[in-house]
């Protein structure tokens, strides 16, 4: 059996509520590593949206989290009827 990667999650990681609508978002990497930072959004139905290219920072990761509550709304995570995940 293959042992799992152990993972980083960063301080900005957590839940978020806006509007009547909480989700969660998720910000980590490989622990001990200087990779990337990959963001991913859960909504209250466990619809996830996921970020394609890692960040360079985690705060630059939740800067686009709020950057994109801010242009399209918190409901825009929301899951689409489709059951594919979104992706940014």
């Amino acid at each position: 059996m293959a042992k799992k990667q152990k993972l980083e999650h960063s301080d900005f990681a957590g839940e978020f509520t806006d509007d009547g609508v909480t989700v969660l978002v998720d910000i980590f990497r490989d622990a001990g590593s200087n990779d990337g930072w990959t963001m991913e959004v859960i909504d209250q139905d466990e619809g996830l949206t996921v970020w394609e290219e890692p960040f360079p920072t985690d705060k630059e990761a939740f800067e686009e989290f709020l950057a994109t509550v801010e242009r399209d709304g918190i409901r825009s995570f929301l899951e689409d009827p489709e059951p594919e995940a979104s992706v940014h």
